[in-house]
């Protein structure tokens, strides 16, 4: 026994010190993963050839089973944070799943010992998450009903200080459930999931005589602020589905081996790495590679004019949560001529343009990255969000932010977008394949133009940039043709600009666009014609 909890608590002490490591550079922290896969997999052998012997001469408890599966699980989690390798995440599913299921807490109610409770109320926390990342929505229920039976117990039979805390993890997963802006029915009425990784064919493919680069997207850092947005664990709504937008779907998932203490697996697909950091080696990146910015947060804006117009000149996103928000805005404080120091400024990101970088801001101070300086004369592109939403949008926005919305899923953005919250399942494959028909003549427009910025070309040869360019572009379309969305303030931009008469105000798009309105029956709210709105 006395092995067993060494190993346990060697066990306990090594994830937590991969929890804790920094989740950039694989030189930072896979070598201690290592390490702690190889102890796992000795102390779950162990425990598995001397199961008899120690339970009934040392009376081992099933929760302790439980706790070293739950650590296992936790473990392959953060190890999934780190790589982006969705099969990491089927892992922790699984011991996560076998806990449920072998009932190896079950006993620990009618312990007189709140702190493992504690321990049985965290599992459901974090098995919880696992399934929300896996679309497992049913599952999710179940387990927040569990969850909340568990926490009702608990608070009853404790008179404890964390009452508050754990209520609060129920409101935050039931808000992050109910964010999910579409309900697709199928003919027996039943909701039916989707997944919104990338899946085989879900890409326009590049064809013959396209003349496109051959970078690769590498890395990703995903930062997520926004003010009041729901969020459940460390993913606001907008990292979640960013997050899930820079993943693929595995492949015959079904039939992929579990190897405990595998970090290299022969899977038949890469994935890019998504950190949730905002700064990263870039030494690191192989030649040829991208690294992907993320920012969904609260605007910081300037406090006055200033006699410069540099990077730090016209503010940015805010870093730090614990700071006046007003409406959504960052409220400065300080006199005009100090700088917000909880602020991202683009001045902050001119480090990372030595190397091809491809940036996403969505905020209502995105156009601050408009004045982006490429230093080094590397491919480079910003793609930024409206700064003002129409006012029946705006109380939409706790719930996620409509233009992440359209990079994940552009149908669910085009549906929210026309107010409609359910549909029929066969209603929605004749619009994607409609939309797919978009994507390939928006593809065609981006290869073929003669005045599109090269950097758009350059990253067009990745799969995950592909598409993300192209329903950017239609997204552009989209609100353009809107009938609330009026202001030059209300449309997304881009840097270098895209073409705006041969692409986002392209006459085929907006026929597209309005074909689209036509078989959902809203047409109503689209302009026939682009006007001038500048």
């Amino acid at each position: 026994m006395i092995k067993l909890n060494l190993a346990v608590f060697l066990l306990f002490v090594l994830s937590h010190s991969c929890r804790d490591l920094p989740q950039y550079g694989h030189k930072q922290w896979q070598s201690y993963f290592g390490r702690t896969f190889d102890v796992y997999t000795k102390l779950w052998k162990f425990q598995q050839q001397h199961r008899q012997v120690l339970d009934n001469r040392y009376g081992l408890k099933r929760w302790q089973i439980g706790e070293v599966a739950s650590k296992i699980g936790q473990l392959y989690y953060h190890y999934y944070l780190r790589t982006s390798e969705t099969s990491y995440l089927n892992e922790a599913f699984s011991f996560y799943s076998a806990i449920r299921q072998r009932s190896y807490y079950h006993q620990v109610n009618k312990e007189d010992r709140p702190e493992l409770v504690v321990k049985k109320l965290r599992y459901y926390a974090r098995f919880i998450v696992v399934c929300l990342l896996l679309n497992k929505m049913d599952l999710v229920k179940v387990l927040v009903k569990e969850l909340s039976e568990e926490i009702e117990d608990y608070t009853q039979r404790f008179n404890t200080e964390d009452q508050l805390e754990w209520n609060l993890v129920l409101q935050e997963v039931a808000a992050f459930v109910e964010a999910d802006p579409l309900m697709l029915l199928n003919d027996d009425n039943a909701v039916v999931v989707i997944s919104n990784r990338l899946q085989e064919g879900g890409v326009p493919p590049l064809e013959q005589g396209m003349v496109v680069g051959q970078l690769t997207l590498a890395d990703a850092l995903i930062v997520g602020n926004c003010n009041n947005q729901v969020k459940f664990s460390e993913l606001t709504i907008d990292m979640f589905r960013m997050l899930q937008a820079l993943e693929r779907e595995p492949v015959n998932l079904a039939t992929q081996s579990s190897k405990p203490g595998t970090l290299v697996r022969e899977d038949s697909y890469t994935l890019p790495v998504t950190l949730y950091v905002d700064t990263s080696p870039l030494s690191e990146l192989p030649a040829n590679s991208v690294l992907l910015v993320y920012l969904s947060a609260t605007g910081v804006f300037p406090t006055g004019r200033s006699e410069s117009e540099g990077p730090y000149d016209f503010g940015g996103v805010l870093t730090n949560t614990n700071r006046d928000v007003v409406n959504g805005e960052m409220v400065q404080k300080r006199s005009q001529a100090q700088k917000e120091m909880h602020c991202l400024h683009p001045g902050d990101l001119f480090s990372f343009t030595r190397k091809p970088l491809f940036i996403i801001v969505d905020s209502s101070n995105s156009t601050a990255y408009k004045n982006f300086s490429n230093l080094f004369g590397q491919p480079l592109v910003c793609l930024l969000s409206p700064t003002v939403y129409p006012k029946s949008m705006q109380d939409q926005c706790q719930r996620g932010s409509l233009f992440t919305l359209f990079l994940y899923n552009p149908l669910m953005g085009f549906l929210s977008v026309c107010g409609l919250s359910s549909m029929r399942y066969g209603l929605w494959e004749k619009a994607q394949e409609l939309l797919r028909k978009v994507f390939h003549d928006i593809g065609q427009m981006i290869t073929s133009s003669r005045v599109i910025d090269q950097a758009y070309l350059q990253f067009y040869g990745d799969e995950f940039l592909r598409l993300l360019m192209i329903r950017f572009v239609f997204c552009c379309t989209t609100l353009r043709l809107h009938k609330l969305f009026r202001e030059a303030r209300s449309f997304p931009e881009s840097y270098p600009p895209l073409p705006k008469q041969e692409m986002v105000e392209s006459s085929l798009l907006q026929k597209h666009v309005l074909e689209l309105a036509a078989m959902l029956d809203v047409q109503n709210l689209f302009s026939d014609g682009m006007l001038d709105n500048y």
